[in-house]
């Protein structure tokens, strides 16, 4: 048996229906994602909060059915409705990376239950890079910020170090050019 056959197909239950997540999205997408997930993970050090990348899975209504979805990155601060490989609470935080197999998905119907399931801030993030930030404001979600990197110095719009930082953890910052870094 190989260890292909030992890892945990990736997928999601929207709906009742199940959405493989493979093929794997590609190298860039995995870049993006530890780079903010290196500097939650740092900012969260010493708190009860914990990040989780591409690995568990959010049971978004509990009491009525088993849908579930494997958010890029996800911040929690309740454990006690961590159980297994999924969690069952309220997310403080998500980003989803987008991929050309999920993209519409991520902008649509994930993004509709996020929004449902009261977590409060959700990033959408491009791997050709753009970023909009979400915001909960009674119970619909607000497009706070949309950025597009520029990373050439020379151009008026250049933007590699507009800070971001996360709503409900102001001290956790990231730059425009630390969510891409790598990229090139």
């Amino acid at each position: 048996m190989g260890m292909a056959e030992f890892e945990r197909k990736k997928d999601e239950k929207i709906n009742g229906v199940i959405y493989d997540m493979s093929p794997a999205p590609g190298y860039r997408h995995g870049i993006i994602n530890n780079n903010i997930n290196t500097i939650i993970k740092m900012g969260l050090k010493n708190s009860l909060c914990l990040v989780f990348m591409e690995n568990l899975e959010f049971k978004y209504h509990p009491d009525e059915n088993d849908d579930y979805l494997c958010p890029d990155i996800m911040v929690i601060c309740d454990r006690k409705h961590l159980k297994g490989g999924s969690y069952s609470g309220i997310p403080k935080f998500i980003v989803e990376t987008l991929s050309p197999s999920t993209a519409k998905r991520d902008k649509a119907e994930k993004k509709d239950i996020y929004e449902k399931a009261g977590v409060e801030e959700y990033w959408i993030v491009s791997p050709q890079g753009a970023v909009e930030i979400y915001y909960l404001e009674e119970g619909k979600y607000i497009l706070e910020q949309s950025y597009i990197l520029q990373d050439d110095k020379e151009d008026e719009h250049y933007n590699a170090e507009t800070e971001i930082c996360l709503k409900a953890f102001p001290h956790i910052k990231m730059t425009l050019g630390e969510i891409f870094e790598g990229l090139e």
